[in-house]
């Protein structure tokens, strides 16, 4: 076990933001773990998401990135309610080789984190291809933070937390230790980062629409994007502009993909696009496979910068767009809307997306959109035609009858 000191960036105003980032982590599906006693009574509950991006040396002496999470598959063995020696533990394990644990002690009036681990073994060549040194790496640390008995923690802003060459990332996180009674808190002890957001910082929806019609701005420039995990697994092809409405005003950006970063991961049955820049802590894109044959845009999270410094953040996991075959690419010239939230829709132009069974680094066939198809053009408009035609006929017909009529009149 190689064990290093752990950075937190940036410095937390307090130790609760510290807590935040021991917590999380970065992830699409949210992990959801309820743990029970011999009574069959919650002990303790923990909702939250994780990322990790290990950097990992070469045998040709370069230094690649890879991105890591358990992707919805992850198995929770050693997790406990704790007993009068050991308090309350959260294990977690997923894919081959990755761990996460978080050990939990208890005061007079509070509870706290006492530790948390993370392991990774660099012998997995799909994950870490010509690593250099094989083996388990573990990056460990000590913290005691404080949170009242009773209360359950939330922190939905992303945190981020350095150890050597890891970095975790954190949001969307509930945790409660020593739960009384068997019953989960409704009583909320806020970190630092959610105490300063202007707004609520996580926003659920499933049918969302906007409250008002955003002002008009110029149509954004079209990035590529891709991941790459022993090859291109994952291509986009999009202009992006985000809309969001708070106290019924609308800003509208327009995505720089020139100023803009870009990073994710690649699963059998899931894949993700994060994109992130200045303003933006983090735009993910998740996509799923459905009936083993089709793919899907499933869900997206998003945090921003706002100008004042506070952090507004949206995510819906129930969403259903830009649906293809598996082994074909989406694609949508027209402008579309993604609907995330009321309060917060993405409009893409020229998009073209990928995000399984990528050959050779290529797009494969395209499904185009409704909006694209012309075809449906044709039957309208030789509809719209005929029926011209024939108002016309009509017209012409009962003029030529009056004039008859009046002609025999006048005889």
């Amino acid at each position: 076990m190689v064990n290093r000191g752990v950075r937190l960036f940036p410095a937390p105003a307090s130790g609760l933001v510290l807590l935040c980032v021991l917590l999380g982590a970065v992830r699409s599906y949210a992990l959801e773990l309820n743990l029970r006693d011999s009574e069959n009574a919650t002990c303790l509950y923990a909702k939250w998401q994780m990322n990790f991006q290990i950097q990992y040396e070469t045998t040709s002496k370069n230094y690649k990135n890879v991105t890591v999470s358990d992707r919805g598959i992850a198995t929770y063995k050693g997790s406990t309610c704790g007993d009068g020696k050991n308090g309350p533990r959260i294990a977690v394990q997923f894919d081959s080789g990755f761990s996460w644990t978080v050990n939990f002690t208890k005061a007079m009036t509070t509870y706290s984190i006492d530790s948390i681990s993370f392991s990774y073994n660099t012998s997995n060549t799909a994950v870490f291809p010509e690593a250099k040194d094989k083996g388990v790496i573990t990056v460990y640390d000590t913290v005691k933070i404080g949170i009242p008995l009773n209360n359950i923690f939330r922190c939905s802003s992303l945190s981020t937390l350095e150890s050597n060459d890891v970095v975790h990332q954190y949001w969307g996180i509930l945790v409660q230790a020593f739960v009384q009674n068997g019953t989960v808190s409704t009583k909320e002890f806020l970190c630092e980062k959610d105490k300063t957001a202007t707004t609520a910082p996580i926003i659920h929806t499933t049918a969302p629409a906007p409250t008002a019609t955003p002002t008009p701005k110029g149509k954004p420039e079209v990035g590529a994007y891709y991941v790459r995990e022993n090859g291109t697994c994952l291509l986009a092809n999009m202009g992006l502009q985000l809309n969001i409405t708070q106290d019924k005003a609308v800003s509208v950006i327009n995505i720089n993909p020139n100023m803009t970063d870009f990073t994710g991961s690649c699963h059998p049955q899931t894949a993700l696009l994060r994109l992130n820049s200045s303003n933006i802590n983090y735009l993910d894109f998740v996509f799923a496979v459905k009936n083993e044959n089709r793919f899907y845009l499933k869900e997206v999270n998003v945090s921003l910068i706002l100008g004042n410094g506070s952090v507004l953040s949206f995510t819906n996991s129930n969403l259903s767009y830009w649906d293809a075959p598996l082994g074909s690419s989406y694609m949508c010239n027209k402008e579309q809307t993604v609907a995330v939230s009321g309060a917060f829709q993405i409009n893409t132009f020229d998009l073209r997306v990928q995000p399984f069974n990528v050959m050779e680094g290529k797009y494969s066939t395209a499904q185009e959109c409704s909006l694209d198809d012309d075809t449906i053009l044709i039957p309208i408009i030789v509809g719209a035609g005929l029926s011209g035609l024939i108002i016309v006929i009509v017209i012409a017909y009962l003029i030529g009858r009056r004039k008859s009529h009046a002609g025999y009149q006048t005889l």
